[in-house]
């Protein structure tokens, strides 16, 4: 049985894949700040782009959009009045389906779900049989690819490291063909060089059966990268080529509070939430009613040292933007949890992972995509993404909560059984001993515990032992030779550009 089908079959008991990422309706998300604080900050953020502006580097289309719309555009400035950004928040798509490869099942991305990915663009790995960290390859992301294909709760997949040895347009087109053939799940994507996207919304459409299909249901989502309140001409080229193909896109900059930004929490969160906004506008202005979504982070310098650090205020900054962006309507695509500074998969790493995590519970994102990330995303850690996938279904089961009904509260079991007895032998707990449970693979009832017979493994150990069984298991359908033939083709081609 192939990987894909097992996958299949081993979720049809738990339901659809919307209800597999779907948020409990018997628990809520937190919110750091009061509603009018939040109004504030948006209040501020969009002030921000008509009174300071964002740039975009001038002589692209975007200068022309911008100025039909009744914006100030000069000196590679846009000013954006507040009611084209606040209709545009009205107005744009907040929700899109992500369609896996053969079209047969999606993933909802809205503010009600949350699905997991592995993290992006790393361009080093830690050696497969050294452990020591060396460039990553076409061959590394095939593996990883591989390997996310078969984790229970890795929903989607992304480029997960570089093709460092091919570091060209031609590269990455590789990248994106790579993560076809070795994934049956959607796609995250992003790239540096515009006909890297082209290639890979024409291989998209071919393997949908045309364009109009891929519109239809979307196999993936691409990500651009300003930097904060700046466009380069290749980002709104990229924005515009997605929303034009029907390709969902997300704009996703760090505001780098005490150097790209101010060093307050409320400051920084303004500067990521005003370059967001400005990629929304030129979206909808483009394409009205398309799916193009701001995913800004607020990550603070440590004073100490002047590196990315400061963990409690990029806490806070997270928690308050997906606040903001709940209280909108909208999805938030986080980066942060997944992220750790650990240069390797230590107890730092475990601590950083287990803590970030944590705080996706209460945060909710529509993703969590930079899964497997160390050394402040330099280095991809395959340790981490299969530690992620556990913890990920931890987060899963307290999001389904908890029923409260009469069997549940069994209170009449209560009244038999009187205060003097117990539980253990009764039908009840036979009954439902295992359904709140979460069934972790390293963790929980697999910890190698001194009341049980399970071999003393640490937890790199234990995750070694489960990595070398996943690498030996067959993987996803392979693609039909005609279409891998069609699919090499239009690499080839654009390739050779």
């Amino acid at each position: 049985m192939r990987r894909s089908e097992q996958r299949q079959r081993g979720r049809a008991d738990a339901g659809t894949p919307a209800d597999i990422g779907a948020h409990s309706t018997v628990n809520r998300a937190y919110d750091p700040i009061t509603t009018e604080e939040a109004d504030r900050i948006l209040a501020a953020a969009i002030a921000y782009v008509a009174e300071v502006g964002v740039r975009f580097e001038p002589g692209t289309e975007a200068d022309a959009i911008f100025a039909g719309a009744g914006c100030t555009v000069g000196g590679g400035v846009v000013r954006i009045p507040p009611e084209i950004t606040r209709e545009t928040l009205r107005r744009c798509a907040k929700s899109v389906r992500l369609w896996n490869r053969d079209g047969s099942r999606h993933l909802d991305l809205d503010k009600d779900h949350c699905w997991f990915i592995p993290g992006m663009t790393c361009i080093r790995v830690y050696d497969w049989d050294t452990g020591a960290p060396r460039d990553s390859t076409l061959a590394d992301l095939a593996r990883i690819t591989l390997i996310a294909d078969g984790l229970e709760h890795i929903d989607a997949v992304c480029v997960a490291c570089k093709d460092i040895p091919n570091s060209t347009p031609a590269g990455e087109i590789g990248e994106f063909l790579c993560l076809v053939e070795n994934t049956s799940k959607p796609l995250e994507f992003l790239c540096e060089h515009d006909i890297t996207l082209r290639a890979a919304i024409e291989m998209a459409a071919e393997l949908r059966g045309g364009r109009d299909a891929l519109r239809e249901r979307p196999y993936f989502l691409h990500i651009v990268t300003p930097l904060p309140a700046s466009y380069a001409a290749t980002h709104v080229e990229q924005i515009l080529t997605c929303v034009r193909a029907g390709v969902p896109v997300v704009s996703g900059t760090v505001a780098f509070g005490g150097a790209t930004s101010p060093i307050t929490v409320a400051g920084c969160v303004v500067h990521a939430l005003a370059t967001d906004f400005a990629a929304m506008v030129l979206a909808q202005l483009a394409v009205p009613g398309s799916f193009c979504i701001g995913s800004g982070m607020a990550y603070f310098m440590e004073a100490a040292t002047g590196a990315i650090g400061s963990i409690a205020q990029v806490m806070l900054g997270e928690q308050i933007i997906c606040q903001i962006r709940r209280q909108l309507g909208i999805p938030s695509f986080t980066a942060f949890a997944g992220r750790v500074k650990a240069r390797r998969f230590n107890q730092d790493a475990v601590w950083e992972l287990s803590t970030l995590l944590t705080q996706v519970y209460f945060c909710r994102p529509a993703t969590c995509d930079y899964l497997g990330l160390h050394d402040n995303g330099m280095t991809y850690s395959i340790h981490s993404l299969m530690l992620a996938n556990d913890l990920a279904g931890l987060l899963r089961t307290l999001w389904r909560g908890a029923p409260v009904t009469e069997d549940q509260i069994a209170l009449d079991i209560a009244r038999d059984i009187g205060p003097f007895g117990n539980y253990l032998g009764h039908v009840h707990t036979a009954r439902h001993c295992r359904e709140a449970n979460w069934p972790s693979i390293y963790l929980g009832a697999n910890a190698p515990l001194s009341t049980t017979d399970k071999p003393d493994l640490d937890l790199k150990e234990r995750i070694d032992l489960d990595l070398a069984k996943r690498l030996a298991s067959p993987g996803p359908d392979p693609l039909p030779a005609d279409l891998l033939s069609r699919l090499r083709s239009i690499h080839d081609a654009y390739a050779a550009r």
